[in-house]
């Protein structure tokens, strides 16, 4: 994959890649989870240096990001992560160490979020005393973009590059600061020279970095990115063994929900519009030709909610529309600068003016008010997504209120309506900096099916559900709801009702509230955003084509309650510290060690054949102190070809301190014919065994009693071996 995406790069002529993000997954809201590699940072580091090696072995810069705890986008700006020393080493900086020392990244960016009260851009501990201190980094530290708050402070914590321009590490700023003593001329130069070391060492000044000879639609990044789709869906759930769908008994389909006919992905800076791509029904179809007849339908999405949104100007009126003022400030205060009627909100201004070429681009406000009337009395969902701050009143009431500074976001909620009444709403919105954008829509919870949907579904041999989120839904700039958004859960279940064969594919960057519906359908595939060709692969697997191999990178929780982050993600009474008070428990750690039975559990991923493993070797390195060689057999037991991703984990029996039960230190996967077997090896050095002492501020390792573990998940353990690590030792 990085190889691909270095490829594309260079296709485009681009020498940066604003790319991994190795940011671990403390809850399932995290808004960029998405773009992030789970819940371990072992994982997450082992990821991350494969990547990056691709990256730069095409002559493009890598960029790990986002350094260091923006583990959520819930007022990112703003929020400080206060981690303790130790939950910091072990958990929080791994991959980023990882992608440093291993993967020997040429950059990194800074997050948004401060870190124990000091913003990342500006934190001397993490960028000066870690980064280029302890490990070594020769590369530079830019900024995300808007994260400087300081100029002086920025330069002097370690920041090399202020992204997207000097707005603070300005000219002015620095020069003066130099005068006056503040900073010094050398601390100037060594930023250059990071900056120059970087440039020199890929040849930027030596060759064209646009390779015209690759194509922009690139038929091999393509071909990587259905393996990757195909190695990455997770098979959750297949109740008597309904999937793989058969050709010869199947003859008709049922495909319905708001993501089966559409592209879909995680917004954001990262999302990416594709030169071609191919949705769920689209793979489907050209799988199946005219063996199957497929029916469709699909729920309506944000953008068909919005359009098809009807407003009324005022009580007793037939004139549709809703009042718009539009203000040159962003406080609706005044006269309003313009008055005018708007047939909805449906409006993405980016970095342009709402009204006219002389109205302000940024730091402007707006108000719509006007009626909704209900043709049936239900629940209706109102939904509001904007870029930066919006409230919603309904009947004088507020019912959404998400006030704040924020990169795109959906708020959304439900009232009970009657049929025939009037219902005043009034949605306020400002805008600060950067793009603009704000959309409102109301629909009916009937809305999440009609009758010819319930008809297709209830005369199909089986049925799948598209739902999930969405780059509305789910985007960088704010965290996303733990449930599915609004009439999903109603549309599973109702299918599900009508049709025994349901099977859901489920996109989103992690968890979701399945309680609803997970014992009412046979089937669950987690497609996660499965990117351009993630319909070709999906409709692979539903049809045995390609078995699922995928493994859950983070656990699933029964209920939003069970997270251990439940009583810490968010910050306490508006203080804007959010307190890491689970420590090292984060994820499968905590569900081990306190006895907590998760819904999936880490490692988790079906497939439609089965594996034996057997014949455990734990071996001692000769010439390295505390390295072991770990092998085993793995065998595949049944009737289709497969691939395994087998985990080892190692747990400490006589800590000396606090230790979780265990922790991943190493992973392979292998793919097996029927009956095949394959001896498989993992090297466990002493960093598998080792962790984070304050006092000396180093890793140590303790001699005592190991148990390597190797299993197919966290929770399915087959195979264990007490070894002795015999000497203590202080890393370097």
């Amino acid at each position: 994959m990085g190889q691909a995406l270095g490829r594309d790069s260079r296709a485009r002529g681009v020498h940066i890649l604003l790319a991994p993000g190795v940011n671990i997954h403390r809850a399932p809201m995290g808004g960029r989870n998405f773009e992030y590699m789970g819940e371990d940072p072992f994982l997450a580091g082992k990821m991350a240096v494969a990547y990056i090696k691709g990256v730069q072995s095409q002559r493009v810069v890598a960029t790990v990001k986002h350094y260091a705890g923006n583990d959520q986008e819930w007022d990112r700006n703003g929020v400080s992560s206060n981690i303790d020393e130790r939950t910091l080493q072990e958990i929080y900086l791994p991959a980023f160490k990882a992608a440093v020392k291993e993967g020997k990244v040429g950059c990194a960016m800074n997050s948004y979020n401060l870190v124990n009260g000091e913003h990342a851009t500006q934190n001397n501990h993490l960028n000066n005393e870690i980064m280029k201190g302890m490990w070594g980094f020769d590369g530079f530290i830019m900024s995300d973009w808007g994260s400087t708050y300081d100029g002086i402070a920025a330069a002097k914590g370690g920041l090399d590059l202020e992204m997207p321009n000097s707005a603070f590490m300005s000219k002015t700023t620095l020069k003066a600061a130099i005068q006056n003593g503040q900073i010094s001329e050398k601390l100037i130069d060594e930023k250059v020279t990071r900056i120059l070391r970087i440039l020199f060492r890929f040849g930027f000044y030596d060759k064209a970095q646009q390779d015209k000879n690759i194509p922009l639609d690139d038929p091999k990044s393509a071909a990587v990115a259905l393996n990757v789709a195909r190695e990455g869906i997770v098979l959750l759930k297949n109740q008597n063994g309904l999937l793989p769908l058969s050709t010869n008994k199947i003859k008709t389909l049922a495909v319905v929900g708001p993501n089966a006919a559409r592209y879909v992905a995680g917004g954001g800076s990262s999302y990416t519009e594709t030169y071609h791509s191919v949705n769920t029904l689209q793979g489907i179809q050209n799988l199946v030709g005219k063996q199957i007849t497929v029916r469709s339908s699909a729920m309506s999405s944000m953008n068909d909610l919005v359009a098809q949104s009807v407003y009324y100007t005022e009580a007793g009126s037939e004139a549709k529309g809703l009042k718009a003022e539009y203000f040159d400030n962003p406080n609706l205060s005044g006269a309003p600068a313009c008055t005018r009627i708007d047939a909805g909100v449906n409006f993405d201004w980016g970095n342009g003016a709402p009204i006219s070429s002389n109205f302000p681009t940024d730091k402007f406000s707006a108000r719509w008010t006007g009626v909704v009337k209900p043709a049936k009395t239900d629940a209706y969902c109102f939904k509001v997504n904007g870029d930066d701050g919006f409230r919603l009143w309904v009947n004088d009431k507020l019912v959404i209120d998400n006030w704040r500074d924020e990169g795109a976001t959906t708020k959304e909620t439900v009232l009970d309506l009657k049929a025939g009444e009037a219902y005043s709403v009034k949605l306020e919105y400002y805008e600060n900096a950067g793009t603009a954008s704000i959309h409102f829509g109301w629909v009916g919870s009937s809305a999440s099916f009609d009758d010819a949907t319930i008809a297709n579904a209830a005369n199909a041999d089986a049925a799948i559900v598209c739902v999930g989120f969405d780059s509305n839904s789910e985007q960088e700039g704010a965290d996303r709801t733990y449930k599915l958004p609004f009439g999903q859960d109603s549309l599973i279940c109702k299918i599900a009702s009508v049709n025994p064969n349901t099977i859901v594919v489920l996109n989103g960057g992690g968890n979701v509230d399945m309680s609803a519906w997970l014992p009412k359908v046979k089937g669950l595939l987690h497609a996660w955003y499965a990117g351009q060709e993630g319909g070709t692969a999906l409709a692979e697997i539903l049809f045995g084509k390609v078995n699922p191999s995928g493994k859950l990178p983070v656990s699933f929780e029964k209920r939003w309650e069970d997270n251990p982050t439940f009583n810490s993600y968010y910050d306490v009474n508006g203080s804007k510290n959010v307190s890491y008070s689970e420590g090292l428990l984060v994820g499968y750690r905590y569900y081990d060690t306190k006895k907590v039975a998760p819904l999936f559990p880490f490692g988790f991923g079906l497939s439609y054949t089965t594996f034996a493993y057997s014949n455990l070797s734990v071996v001692p390195a000769t010439n390295v102190t505390n390295e072991f060689t770990v092998s085993f057999e793995i065998q595949n037991t049944g009737k289709v070809a497969g691939a395994e991703a087998a985990q080892v984990y190692v747990r400490p029996l006589n800590a000396k301190v606090f230790r979780p039960y265990k922790e991943l230190k190493g992973f392979t996967k292998v793919t097996l014919k029927p009956g095949e077997k394959k001896r498989v090896s993992v090297v466990l050095n002493a960093d598998a065994f080792a962790y984070f002492q304050t006092t000396l501020n180093k890793f140590v390792v303790d001699k005592g009693q190991y148990e390597v573990i190797v299993g197919a998940s966290s929770k399915d353990l087959k195979l264990r071996k007490v070894i002795n690590v015999t000497k203590d030792s202080v890393l370097k």
